[in-house]
């Protein structure tokens, strides 16, 4: 099966971004606003994009700072079934850099001398098809709108990903 992975690093504490992506008012600002969830595993968290259409997750695992799981139960078709994660791994540039010099520029262009490395994934998918390689692009723009809401509270969530 397919998976779409990205990997981004923010110049935010761990704690900062665990709360992005676990409350409703973080998940507002960087995905889609009007975001509905609580910060507690085998609850459904609703994701609005649009009149008439929205996904809903089944919130899977939340270990503090360190990771979220989700599993989509519904919206497209295609989105059924997949699971979502978000694992976050906090350090300085120097460990960060030791660990997975993979990341070098995004390393080298990072303000702070801490920050967070954000692991994505998005499995499950059953084919690859095009909506897979858009969903893919677009968790890219998404995950970009994480960082900046993050590192300066102002994120490009839903209908504005895209936008430059």
């Amino acid at each position: 099966m397919p998976d779409i992975n990205h990997a981004v690093l923010i110049g935010a504490a761990a704690e900062h971004v665990y709360a992005a992506i676990t409350t409703p008012q973080g998940l507002s600002a960087w995905w889609t606003p009007g975001t509905n969830a609580k910060a507690e595993t085998n609850t459904v968290a609703h994701f609005p994009f649009g009149p008439g259409y929205f996904k809903e997750m089944i919130i899977t695992e939340l270990k503090p700072f360190s990771s979220v799981k989700w599993n989509c139960i519904k919206g497209a078709d295609e989105w059924v079934g997949t699971n979502i994660s978000f694992t976050l791994i906090p350090g300085d540039k120097e460990m960060l850099l030791k660990s997975y010099p993979e990341i070098l520029g995004q390393i080298e262009q990072l303000k702070n001398d801490n920050g967070t490395l954000l692991i994505f994934h998005h499995d499950d998918w059953k084919e690859h098809t095009l909506m897979f390689a858009e969903c893919s692009y677009t968790w890219g723009q998404f995950l970009r709108s994480l960082k900046l809401f993050c590192e300066t509270g102002k994120g490009k969530p839903w209908p504005q990903q895209h936008c430059a």
